[in-house]
């Protein structure tokens, strides 16, 4: 993690330790800069990123203040932390369907810019919350980035072993989006019937240098799922 992004986690578990709500002014650009003693700019680095992530909102010649907390148990659209990440303190726990190494289609060798005869982990889970089928994924790993995966790390949260064990540095994602009808496998994972309404979601996620390491596919399951995202630009 790079020093701006473990500073903007640090200000955002301050937020949330201190239960700051909206309005809620923080610290002037100065006394960051000499709490954390680092540069303007990476404090400024720091606050843009939660300024896109909907924590913070500035205003010129006033200062930094809080944004509204999103609402629990809704999952950001936008988000590149990981599935885990954004239900936390929620009761979520994954089946481990399938796991191993083989190679990529077209579709997945396109998806992590990666040859025909590369190696990758595939995965496929579903994902429950409180005991309810959340949703049901399959996702692409290129194995030359993320070299190891076992069923253990799997039922858990691969992003953070991604980022804590490996010591990757994830940076940005590419999200895909369309409302479908289930198919037979879906509903049979999800509990629900073959052509009920979906929330498909395609996802790449790539590291900060910009190489793509997942290629995702998310099913959810429209009766458990709830998502909102945060814009910080005006629309006309």
């Amino acid at each position: 993690m790079l020093k701006y992004q473990e500073i903007a986690h640090e200000l955002e578990k301050y937020i949330e330790d201190h239960k700051l709500q909206q309005g809620d002014k923080l610290p002037v650009l100065e006394s960051l800069m000499a709490q954390f003693n680092v540069s303007k700019s990476t404090i400024t680095k720091a606050l843009d990123l939660l300024e896109r992530k909907g924590v913070v909102f500035q205003v010129r010649g006033s200062g930094i203040f809080v944004r509204r907390h999103k609402r629990k148990g809704y999952i950001s659209l936008l988000s590149n932390q990981g599935f885990q990440k954004e239900i936390e303190g929620f009761n979520l726990t994954s089946k481990v369907i399938e796991l191993d190494v083989r190679k990529p289609t077209q579709e997945v060798a396109e998806n992590l810019n990666i040859g025909p005869d590369a190696d990758i982990y595939y995965v496929k889970r579903v994902r429950y919350i409180h005991g309810q089928a959340l949703a049901f994924e399959e996702s692409f790993y290129n194995k030359s980035i993320v070299t190891y995966l076992n069923k253990e790390i799997v039922s858990e949260s691969i992003f953070n072993y991604i980022s804590e064990g490996l010591g990757l540095k994830v940076g940005f994602s590419d999200m895909y989006l369309h409302v479908d009808k289930l198919n037979e496998e879906e509903a049979e994972y999800l509990g629900l019937k073959k052509g009920d309404p979906k929330l498909y979601l395609e996802s790449v996620y790539h590291l900060t240098n910009g190489q793509p390491f997942d290629f995702s596919k998310l099913t959810y399951n429209y009766e458990q799922s709830q998502f909102f995202f945060q814009s910080n630009s005006h629309f006309f």
